[in-house]
């Protein structure tokens, strides 16, 4: 059985959505990243970098949210070619997403939401670099239903991090095709499922709320 280990956030929800996609049986184990339970003894010899999501696979942890997209797509045979063409690509939009959108996501939600100073040159820095992220995307997309030419985990990172582009403070206005991904990606029941897990993420629109869940945010960076 495998066991995840996860909270409800953008790369938490790159596990359970590809769990859901590949109708793998496992148990959650939520993380309360407020309280530092990533930080504890017992889940750094899990996760030794202290974040999520982590895995159990029978005694087994895999740790980093992209090695555990390839882990459980090799070990079903899905959502991943098995080809050395089709494969490389998937990999290079999985990595796109790792190395580009979640970094660059990461840091607008940062500097555009949980610092209580509020730097201008690293808001628009980080933001410009994350709608320049969409634009490519976008343009992906222009060819082809999906980011490569079927349906894969390439898909599933990268639209974990996308769908919250109005909490990093970057609009999607003019990127037709990316938007149409993303109603599709929102419309499969798995990704419903997934994005609810640990529970559903509930992020405020008025102005008090923000501030509450800035406070909470800043309190996890200072961990």
């Amino acid at each position: 059985m495998i066991e995840l280990y996860t909270a409800s956030t953008p790369n938490g929800w790159k596990a359970s959505v590809t769990l859901e996609e590949l109708d793998m049986p496992y148990s959650v184990h939520p993380i309360s990243l407020a309280d530092g339970d990533q930080k504890t003894p017992e889940y750094l010899k899990i996760c030794p970098n202290g974040r999520i999501p982590a895995l159990l696979d029978n005694g087994f942890p895999v740790f980093e949210s992209g090695a555990i997209l390839l882990y459980l797509a090799e070990k079903a045979g899905r959502l991943l070619p098995t080809d050395a063409t089709g494969r490389s690509q998937v990999i290079q939009w999985l990595m796109f997403q790792m190395g580009g959108v979640g970094p660059m996501m990461g840091q607008a939600n940062v500097f555009f939401r949980a610092m209580e100073e509020k730097i201008e040159p690293a808001i628009s820095r980080y933001q410009n670099e994350t709608r320049r992220l969409f634009e490519v995307l976008d343009g992906q997309l222009a060819n082809s239903e999906w980011l490569t030419d079927d349906y894969s985990i390439a898909d599933i990172a990268n639209w974990c991090w996308v769908r919250l582009y109005f909490w990093s403070g970057v609009s999607i206005n003019g990127l037709d095709n990316l938007q149409r991904w993303m109603q599709d990606m929102e419309s499969r029941p798995a990704c419903q499922r997934g994005i609810a897990i640990p529970e559903p993420l509930h992020l405020p629109t008025d102005e008090e709320g923000v501030e509450m869940v800035s406070q909470t945010s800043r309190k996890i960076l200072q961990r």
